[in-house]
């Protein structure tokens, strides 16, 4: 399937997002999936999470502003759509936070297998046990070539790891992908890196079986987004309205 027909297969199906999210920025997660086509639910009650799971196309999950209650609803949602064959994309925000994130995101990947991660430089490295130094939950400093860490991850993991930054590298541990364009704005808009992972979940959910391709499309698609708002922005608030109108517009 071509970026052009898993567009055009969301704007017509409008698959359910399960959209477990963060307080930051589950308001721009939920419009995003519905200017691309989708449908998003934000349910985070871990006693609903597994009969909401089921009905989703794909369920994304966001580990933003965390407590137990969400890693509880997480865990459930996750592994329910596992069962059922519904791909998980993961996003393990501020991963290397606290040693309590890290703790609980370990445990969420012991019981939930995600098809697609998307983090960026630091929290993969946290995910691989490298020693960084964190500044804050956007940003790490780690002494390992950036392809080769996204490559290790997907190889520990066995999964699709999007990798995020002025340069997107995708990789499934053995083919690498790199998207380059965008804007440099992105970096003044929060949970911009949060609604690549929804894109990903849109794109998955039309295609289930082939979320290196996803993956890929998802990158491509908000880099084209990006590339297009920027000229119509005037500073950073703008800029996040015309992100929405290009995924609105963009084939």
């Amino acid at each position: 399937m071509t970026r052009f027909e898993a567009l055009a297969a969301i704007r017509a199906r409008k698959p359910l997002l399960h959209c477990i999210s963060n307080l930051v920025t589950a308001n721009d997660c939920a419009n995003l999936a519905l200017a691309v086509g989708a449908s998003p639910i934000m349910a985070q009650a871990p006693q609903e999470m597994a009969d909401i799971a089921v009905l989703a196309s794909a369920v994304v999950l966001n580990t933003g502003t965390p407590d137990e209650a969400k890693f509880t609803a997480a865990r459930l949602a996750g592994a329910a759509a596992n069962r059922r064959g519904i791909p998980v994309v993961l996003d393990p925000v501020g991963v290397g936070a606290s040693p309590w994130r890290l703790e609980n995101i370990r445990q969420l990947l012991q019981e939930v297998h995600p098809a697609i991660l998307r983090a960026n430089y630091g929290e993969a490295a946290a995910l691989l046990g490298l020693s960084a130094a964190e500044h804050g939950v956007d940003s790490l400093t780690v002494p390992i070539d950036a392809a080769a860490c996204a490559q290790a991850l997907a190889q520990k993991l066995g999964t699709v790891v999007v990798l995020s930054g002025a340069e997107d590298l995708v990789t499934d541990g053995t083919t690498l992908h790199t998207v380059s364009g965008g804007s440099d704005l992105m970096r003044r808009v929060t949970g911009a890196g949060c609604m690549l992972t929804v894109l990903c979940g849109a794109f998955a959910a039309v295609q289930p079986q082939a979320p290196l391709q996803a993956a890929v499309q998802a990158a491509e698609f908000w880099k084209a987004c990006a590339a297009a708002a920027e000229p119509q922005a005037h500073g950073p608030a703008s800029f996040r309205v015309a992100l929405l109108d290009a995924a609105a517009q963009i084939v």
